[in-house]
């Protein structure tokens, strides 16, 4: 199973759709917390489910259940909180949550999981991508950017 991860922040609009397009995915992901704020530009739901279709023929899900909660990601953002931290908080809220028994492994196969960061070093969505590689085995995690 190979499943990609990108980010919307730091790229045009152009180039976001064009590595979504070239990667193959199926459908796109959205693992954000909140997927309509206006600071999220071409990657607002309503702006990105259309876009999405049009572009690159791809469906569009949103999962917050794959998202932090709002206090851990409020803390990251603000300074109160590293992100050792952070990441050890949120792999122990998925284990909480059990994401990997969701049902979900026929969505997230051949999907891009989307964040806002610009790169998946310090994201939510590739701690996603390796958590379930750890509990279901054979996922290619594959950063488009």
């Amino acid at each position: 199973m190979r499943v990609y991860t990108i980010g919307f922040t730091k790229k045009p609009a152009s180039v976001f759709f064009e590595l979504l397009r070239e990667s193959g995915a199926k459908r796109l992901v959205d693992v954000r917390l909140n997927n309509v704020s206006q600071l999220a530009g071409f990657a607002k739901r309503g702006d990105l489910e259309y876009f999405l279709q049009k572009i690159c023929r791809m469906r569009y899900v949103h999962m917050p259940e794959l998202a932090p909660t709002p206090e851990m990601l409020d803390a990251y953002r603000k300074g109160r909180m590293d992100w050792e931290t952070y990441e050890r908080q949120f792999v122990s809220l998925m284990e909480e949550r059990r994401v990997w028994k969701m049902g979900i492994k026929r969505t997230i196969a051949n999907s891009c999981l989307l964040c806002s960061e610009d790169t998946a070093e310090r994201c939510h969505r590739r701690l996603v991508a390796e958590h379930l590689d750890r509990h279901w085995g054979g996922v290619e995690v594959v950063h488009l950017g």
